[in-house]
């Protein structure tokens, strides 16, 4: 049967009121385990419920939801299985989800996000007021923390796939990895060009983490980890500098900062590369602009840009786009040199 919104001009809203819906049902299948209960094969509802800890008569309400939007599948009255899309709710799944269901669904960040309205009047986030900034909450909530990195990692993973095969990576000798976290970009790359070195700039604290995931991917003999804070300096180590989902954390001044301290290191005939979501500057629908929403209210600063405001960004840093390049998952890679002398 068709939607009887399709055509009316409440269907957009509708639509929106029951994503809400929708993702209350998602966030109850993880929370409540029954991706891992369904890993072994079909389970009945009373099989489910007593693995789940759920009563029966409200998860068959759930699963039935579920299987409604293609997460599971009924193979007879009243036992389910998972479906392809299900599977990837599974922590262990090589394209997992699981965390970024539960980073979404924790009462702080919803709360970021359900407080828009009072962040944009007030000029200051509710999110703050209540929780702190949020890697100061993130270091106070051990157990979000562990969520969210799993989220940025499987995030990261398909942009990163592509950036290491779909950019021309011939003529770089080293690179520098600014505010690379553990790493798992820069492995990515350097698995795929055994060529090339690297380095992770990152925090003293993120050191251990780096060195380890590097080394278990099977790069640490040919990638290195220098800590320091990119608002102080940059290091002096490489031809090309990579700064993945970095200025998109802040606003203008500070986002000149980093790239000037990158600009002020980078050698003659160095590229500097920008990954993040790069929004269309008409009215076109894009991942960015509903990631804008998340960055607006828990992050403290910062925002994604179209590409105009980018290219005005780097032109005012000292930086000239010299190519764009699309991702997977609505990202892309800027590629910036030099500016020549005004």
């Amino acid at each position: 049967m068709s939607d009887p919104t399709a055509s009316d001009p409440t269907g957009p809203v509708w639509d929106l009121i029951r994503g809400v819906w929708r993702f209350s049902a998602l966030a109850a299948v993880v929370r409540l385990e029954v991706p891992q209960a369904l890993e072994d094969g079909p389970r009945t509802v009373a099989e489910l419920s007593e693995r789940c800890r759920a009563r029966p008569e409200m998860l068959a309400r759930v699963l039935r939801s579920a299987a409604g939007l293609g997460l599971l599948r009924s193979v007879s009255p009243g036992t389910y299985e998972l479906t392809e899309s299900g599977a990837v709710l599974l922590p262990g799944h090589p394209r997992s989800l699981h965390a970024g269901v539960l980073t979404t669904a924790d009462p702080a960040m919803m709360y970021g996000l359900m407080t828009l309205a009072e962040t944009v009047r007030a000029g200051r986030q509710a999110f703050a007021d209540r929780y702190g900034g949020l890697y100061e909450h993130l270091a106070a909530d051990k157990e979000l923390a562990g969520w969210f990195d799993a989220f940025m990692d499987a995030r990261s993973r398909p942009f990163a796939k592509e950036l290491a095969e779909r950019y021309d990576f011939s003529g770089a000798r080293t690179i520098v990895d600014v505010g690379g976290g553990k790493g798992h970009i820069l492995a990515t790359i350097l698995r795929a060009h055994p060529r090339l070195r690297g380095v992770v700039f990152e925090l003293a604290h993120t050191a251990p983490a780096a060195r380890a995931y590097l080394a278990g991917r099977g790069v640490g003999d040919r990638a290195g980890v220098i800590t320091g804070d990119f608002f102080s300096s940059v290091p002096v180590e490489g031809d090309v500098y990579l700064l993945s989902n970095v200025i998109h954390n802040w606003d203008d001044p500070e986002a000149t900062k980093i790239i000037q301290n990158v600009l002020a290191v980078l050698p003659e005939g160095g590229r500097v590369l920008f990954v993040d979501m790069v929004l269309p500057d008409d009215d076109s629908p894009h991942m960015g602009k509903e990631l804008d929403m998340r960055m607006l209210g828990v992050f403290g600063g910062g925002g994604e840009r179209s590409l105009s405001e980018y290219t005005a960004l780097l032109r005012e840093a000292g930086l000239e786009v010299t190519g764009v390049t699309e991702l997977a998952l609505s990202t892309s890679v800027i590629e910036a040199v030099r500016a020549a002398p005004r």
